[in-house]
């Protein structure tokens, strides 16, 4: 699919649940403690930030989407803290104080990266002290576009099933984050995130991708869901809907330096995305995106708009242009997994005209990559005479990558194109001229595949073989 990023402030999101403090504690390491064991870390800078649900609510105002937020807090220095950071954001806060809690807050140590220790202050909210959660949400959830639950197990949703009940009657999508061994208790919200050891909690274990399907859509049919999104660490994301191919998103980070926090970025670029108006499947290969940025960093970092759009940007340029078939392989591969309708046509292309830019516009629109597979220099030769081709197969491919409708450019040294029909199976061929189906080569290979065939004529009725020509006459 080709990707864009939606117009984030058009979003308007609620997020209900476990909110926390995370504080970090950053130093150098250079000796070991006389006492025990131990690094002795000389502490030289203090930070602290928003942590689970209030960090998916930071994270869907870090891009540009409109987010209110209410949880438990306690009566204390760190909740105040915590509601400072996040109105500073511009998130709206609708906390419910309990007296006798404190905020939940985690400290986290950290050297060169790494962390050391890790020492959580919280005492599990009662039933009782989340009670009036469930007027916070009558009030807020009419001027939302969507609902996330963020579930921690520390007591804010002790009565999800209630709340999701009042989410469905006022028609608003319900996104979750889930955690335990129960998620029975989930029940008819639109989707849930589990990672993969939360996921096979609950199924059991999963030794091939089909018996992970297979059980997500049991899961789905006993919950009524409508979706649920596995995120599986380095092997990437399966998203799994009744009655749809499900689409698995490989991993997108370079180097992971921490998991803290990814499966909230998840979840708030997937509800802002949704929010915004895009598709499931587009939703889920943006957060795809945004969890790699987030795993690339230290702590909870929330991902903003801007730093989405550049990372989609730089992903959309950099996997399109010339490739070898190999590099072509994977990238089909890579395409097919999200879904994505892949068109192909072949040609000599010897020189550039209207008619092409024109008929390779229309062969894109039919689909959401376009293949453009060349034939070598020696092949041309063959199939046109002596003085052909023009251009060499370089510049014939270095022109067509720089055309907007063109997503990859692959040379070929046979006669056809059918090999790579073999190897590539696009949804569609595409073929340019006046041609009846079943006389365009490899048409039978891509309709056993469970493709079709198109004949697009060419725009402007240019020739390249008129055009040569002409030029040889005016010499």
């Amino acid at each position: 699919m080709k990707l864009e990023t939606p117009r984030f402030d058009s979003a308007r999101i609620l997020v209900l649940g476990d909110v926390m403090l995370d504080r970090y504690w950053h130093g150098t390491t250079s000796r070991i403690s006389p006492e025990a064991p131990v690094p002795v870390v000389k502490v030289e800078e203090l930070e602290e930030s928003p942590g689970g649900a209030a960090n998916v609510a930071l994270n869907i105002a870090a891009l540009g989407a409109a987010c209110s937020l209410s949880g438990l807090i306690g009566r204390d220095r760190e909740g105040e803290i915590l509601t400072s950071v996040l109105e500073a954001a511009e998130i709206r806060c609708d906390f419910l104080p309990v007296a006798d809690k404190p905020t939940i807050t985690k400290l986290r140590v950290l050297s060169r990266h790494q962390q050391l220790i890790r020492l959580d202050f919280e005492q599990e909210f009662a039933q009782a002290d989340a009670q009036g959660l469930a007027g916070k949400l009558q009030a807020l959830i009419k001027d939302v576009d969507l609902l996330i639950f963020s579930d921690y197990q520390k007591g804010a949703l002790s009565d999800i099933s209630k709340l999701i009940a009042y989410a469905r009657e006022a028609g608003v999508p319900v996104l979750v984050d889930p955690k335990g061994n129960d998620f029975s208790k989930y029940r008819g919200a639109t989707l849930l995130t589990p990672n993969l050891h939360e996921f096979e909690a609950i199924v059991g274990s999963c030794s091939t991708e089909k018996e992970l399907v297979d059980k997500g859509l049991e899961l789905i049919s006993q919950l009524e869901l409508q979706a649920l999104l596995v995120t599986r660490g380095e092997h990437g994301m399966s998203l799994i809907r009744p009655g749809e191919t499900e689409l698995h998103f490989p991993a997108r980070s370079r180097d992971v330096f921490d998991v803290t926090g990814a499966g909230d970025t998840v979840i708030s670029v997937l509800g802002a995305s949704l929010a915004a108006g895009k598709s499931l499947p587009e939703a889920v290969a943006l957060a795809n995106i945004a969890a790699g940025i987030a795993v690339s960093r230290v702590g909870t970092v929330a991902v903003s708009g801007p730093e989405l759009r550049r990372e989609v940007q730089q992903d959309s340029d950099s996997d399109r242009g010339v490739m070898s078939r190999e590099q072509l392989l994977l990238a089909v591969a890579d395409a097919k997994a999200n879904g994505e309708r892949l068109v192909f046509t072949n040609g000599c292309f010897d020189i550039i005209h209207a008619g092409h830019v024109g008929y390779l516009q229309e062969a894109k629109q039919q689909g959401d990559r376009l293949i453009v597979a060349i034939n070598d220099d020696a092949s041309v030769t063959r199939l046109k005479g002596e003085g052909r081709p023009i251009n060499s197969l370089d510049r014939r491919m270095a022109v067509l990558a720089g055309l907007e409708a063109v997503d990859w450019v692959v040379g070929f040294d046979e006669d056809t194109p059918i090999p790579l029909l073999e190897l590539l199976k696009p949804d569609v061929l595409i073929k340019g001229g006046d041609y009846d189906i079943d006389e365009v080569v490899g048409a039978d290979i891509v309709q056993q595949a469970g493709g079709e065939v198109k004949v697009l004529a060419f725009l402007d009725n240019c020739s390249t073989s008129g055009i040569v020509e002409k030029i040889r006459k005016e010499k």
